[in-house]
Parts: structure tokens; sequence; C-alpha cells
């Protein structure tokens, strides 16, 4: 019996029964499909998060103040040189424009490239004519910040040095914000009254897009001097954001302005009253966590490829005691024992192949539609090792019964009924 024959023989056994068949087909098409799937959204999921962190640049450092231990005692107000302090620290500081300058030392801090001071106001309204709008975020700042969290302009231009010192009221708006307020028209030269005080357009940044429940264009930047003396108050800085020299300097440059804030602050212990964040720290740390979370996904899935496989065995047991008497008589004629072994293989190969390719198939189909929000990325290796793993286990789950009816002997099989 040659190879082609037995490939008929087996199409026809699997055709005989086609809605055992189909059904077998399905546990295999579920568990391909989701772990395509899942793997897919932990990919998505990671681009993501990944692309989030990118726009903040590579070679960021973002410092802001953690009053969240330490020794008791009020906050004084900030200024001045760090100051010494009887063991453990009695005095938390906040962060000031004073920290700031100091970290722009070049002696000191020679792997710094700039450094930008920010505050945030609490509550900023917006309002152009009849429309208004709450900005999210109201930012006062110095112009590298626009590089440093890598926010390029898409229209106009942002604001310069010579708008800092003289506190001009002018800002830069994303684009949530120009559209609330102008619609289709041109922003670039309007004034626009934030909380009561004139403001003029110079710019507007290029889209960045949502960050999770965050809209990143929900925002507007002005010179540091020009928010403070309007809407924030000359106290302390929401943060202080520093741009490395490039991104193989980062790690050296938290090092010196750990430094410098520890001698400035009077830290002389592990409990700062301020916290730097590392992009690229951050980075790597969520690609490995999401990795983590992708292969966990897949494993959670491949469950249930597994159960299609248990489903296979059941299928086929039941085909094997089905047709002994056909096995018998087809035993009894000549066919030898590798072409029962090689039918049955082939039967159970076949429906976990058919199960596979449909699984892909609606796999891929599924990566077209965002699921919870994220958009899945196909991951090519998780195709072939869905499809690999399938194929294996209708080999696996299939031998058994093949085997089982390959060793079935002709008069015991004719007798059967």
């Amino acid at each position: 019996m040659n190879r082609l024959e037995i490939l008929r023989f087996a199409l026809r056994g699997l055709l005989a029964n086609k809605m055992r068949s189909s059904l077998t087909t399905l546990g295999i098409l579920i568990g391909v499909a989701a772990v395509i799937l899942l793997v897919a959204v932990g990919e998505g999921s990671s681009q993501s998060i990944q692309q989030n962190i990118q726009r903040l640049g590579a070679n960021t450092l973002t410092i802001s103040p953690s009053f969240s231990g330490g020794g008791g005692g009020g906050m004084r107000a900030p200024g001045g040189g760090g100051g010494g302090n009887s063991g453990p620290r009695t005095q938390a500081r906040q962060l000031s424009l004073a920290d700031a300058k100091a970290l722009t030392d070049k002696t000191i801090a020679p792997s710094v490239k700039t450094v930008s001071p920010v505050v945030t106001a609490a509550s900023a309204t917006s309002a152009y004519g009849a429309a208004s709008h709450a900005i999210a975020q109201f930012v006062g700042t110095y112009p590298s910040y626009f590089e440093a969290v890598n926010k390029p302009v898409a229209k106009g231009t942002y604001f310069f040095n010579d708008d800092v010192l003289a506190a001009r009221k002018v800002m830069v708006l994303g684009q949530t914000v120009a559209e609330e307020l102008f619609g289709t028209l041109d922003p670039i030269g309007k004034q626009v009254s934030v909380s009561g005080v004139p403001f003029t357009v110079v710019g507007v940044l290029k889209e960045a897009g949502s960050t999770g429940m965050q809209d990143a264009d929900d925002i507007a930047i002005a010179p540091l001097p020009a928010v403070q003396q309007s809407l924030s108050g000359f106290g302390s800085l929401n943060q202080i954001v520093v741009q490395a020299t490039g991104a193989e300097a980062t790690t050296t440059a938290q090092a010196e302005v750990t430094a410098i804030l520890n001698q400035r602050h009077g830290i002389t212990n592990d409990n700062p009253d301020y916290r730097v964040l590392n992009q690229a720290t951050l980075q790597e740390t969520v690609s490995e966590a999401t990795g983590t979370f992708t292969v966990l996904l897949g494993a959670v899935a491949a469950i249930s490829l597994l159960v299609g496989g248990i489903g296979i065995t059941n299928i086929m047991l039941v085909t094997v005691t089905e047709r002994t008497r056909e096995i018998g008589i087809r035993k009894a004629i000549g066919a030898p024992r590798s072409a029962i072994l090689g039918q049955f293989l082939l039967e159970a190969t076949l429906l976990s192949l058919v199960g596979g390719l449909s699984g892909v198939l609606v796999a891929y189909v599924g990566t077209r539609f965002t699921i919870a929000g994220i958009e899945p990325v196909l991951v090519p290796s998780s195709v072939a090792l869905a499809l690999g793993v399938s194929v294996g286990i209708g080999l696996f789950f299939g031998s058994y019964p093949a085997n089982r009816a390959a060793k079935l002997r002709p008069i015991q099989a004719l007798r059967h009924e």
C-alpha cells in the first residue's frame, strides 16, 4: 500500500464522521488561536508601553519630590546649600530653582546636557471666544524641556530663553487643547485666557496620542516665570527634567545628579526627599516585565492546546473501536502493520493540522481589531510555534490509538461485532 492510498483511506475515515472530526478540529483551532492572539496582545501591550516611555526620551531623568520617608519636622523653604543634620534627616526639602541651577554646573555634572525646572498649575481653565477648555496639564518650564521630553512643534514655534527672562505670557498648545478652543482655525498669534490671564499662542505640538487613561495632547506649555507669576506662585518645583549628553551617559548623569542633590539637601542616608526616574532603566525593567507577561499569557493559552490533544486521543480511540472489524479485514487481505499505523497517525495529524491552520487564520483576523484598548501585534515566531505544536500534538496524542489499531490481531478483529 503506497502513501497515496494511505492518505485516501485517512481522508475517507475522517469524512465518514464529519461532525466528530469538526468538533475535534475546533478544539485545536481554539487552542492555536488563543496562543497566537494572547501573545499578540502581550506584544502589542509591550510595544505600546515602550513607545510611551520613548516619548519621554531614552536619555532623560525625571526628578520629583518624595516625602514618604525621613524623620519628622516640617518642611523649610527651599534655597541655599544643603546644610548638615545630626543623625538621620529631620527636615525634608522641596525641589527648588536653585537645585535646578546647581545641576547645570558642568564641573560637577559633565554628563548633564540640559536641565528643565517644571511647575504645573493645579487648575487652568482656558477660553477663546465662546469656547472653553480645562487644560489637564499646564506646564511652566524652559525651552530645553521640549527636546528633553520629545515634544516637537508641528505648527509655529516653541518659546525661547528671551521669553523666559522677560516672563512673556506665550504658550505652546497640545493638539487636544488647540482643537477644543479653535476647531479648524489657526491658533498661532491668537490670545487665550488662562484662568483670566491672557497668553499668546506661538506654537502647536505634534500629536502624541493617549498614554493609558491620560490624553498626552491635553497640555499647554509656557515659560516658567510667566506661569509662576500668573498661576502657580513662586513656590517649589513639581519636577526637574534632566537630559543626559547621550543614552549611554544616563546612568552616569543620574549618579552626578544624586550626588549634587544629596549634598544640597543634606542627605546622609538611603532615604532621600526626592526620587529620580531613569527612563533607560525603566525601559529595560518594563521590557523584562512585559516579556514575562507575554510568556505567561502564551503558557495559559497553551493549556487549551493540551485539551485539544486529549480530544484527538479520545476521538481516535473511539474510531479504532468502531472500525475494529474493518481493520481486521484489511489485515486479513494483506495490509501491513505500517499501513494501519500510518493511516491512523495521518488521521490524527490531519485533524490537528487543519485545526492549526484554521486557528492561525482566526488569530490573524483577530489581530486586525483592538482588544481591551490594545492593538495586537502578530508575532511570527508564535504562529510557527503554535502550528508546530498543534501538528506535534496530533502525532503524539494520535500515536497510542494508532499503535492500538496496528497491534490488533486479524482473527480477533474479525470476530468483533
